[in-house]
């Protein structure tokens, strides 16, 4: 495996996973996946299942894509790219199993939350994108941003709100340890996409 960082050859047409991954299964993309803690963990935990890490910032992309080749990872691959843009672009239509979006930058001033990725467009690509009944896993330590998250995650009315995903210690992110050592509270919220 030369590199499990993944160039689609048109940035404008929907992929074909399995353009993206060598075996078939189930697509879970873990959007913003910075240094790889979940991601590595589900790929190893959930062999059945293909993931799909996006995230921009490049030195972070290499770090995490040499781990997958040091571990042998080939149900996990990497997007250089913007998460919004990904999904409402180039994700087709109900071919993805779960989305998990931990600790997105949650833009707390008033004047910058234009910023946040979850708005009603993003939701409203997250729906077309999954698959029926498929979930989107959230988790943030800002008590405001996840009351915003709740909010429009169920003003649309698409999706439906469940007990969150359990997921052991090896499976948090660098954020998430990080707000736990300064004992800070973490808000987690499931969604399930109503059909």
């Amino acid at each position: 495996m030369d590199t499990a960082i993944f160039k689609p050859a048109d940035w404008f047409a929907p992929v074909r996973w399995p353009d993206v991954f060598n075996t078939a299964g189930p697509v879970e993309i873990d959007v913003g996946c910075g240094k790889g803690g979940f991601l590595l963990w589900a790929a190893q935990a959930r062999p059945q299942s293909n993931f799909l890490g996006i995230e921009r910032q490049l030195v972070r992309l290499r770090k995490v894509d040499g781990k997958i080749r040091r571990l042998g990872l080939a149900n996990a691959k990497l997007v250089r790219i913007e998460a919004g843009y990904f999904i409402s672009k180039v994700v087709p239509d109900g071919s993805v199993a779960a989305y998990h979006v931990y600790f997105p930058d949650p833009w707390p001033k008033r004047r910058h939350q234009a910023h946040r990725l979850f708005q009603p467009e993003f939701v409203t690509a997250l729906w077309r994108t999954l698959q029926p009944r498929g979930v989107v896993n959230v988790a943030t330590d800002d008590a405001a941003y996840d009351s915003d998250i709740r909010k429009v995650m169920g003003d649309q009315g698409r999706f439906g709100e469940t007990i969150p995903e359990t997921l052991p210690e090896e499976a948090t992110t660098e954020f998430e340890r990080v707000f736990r050592q300064a004992g800070q509270p973490i808000y987690r919220g499931r969604f399930v996409r109503r059909d």
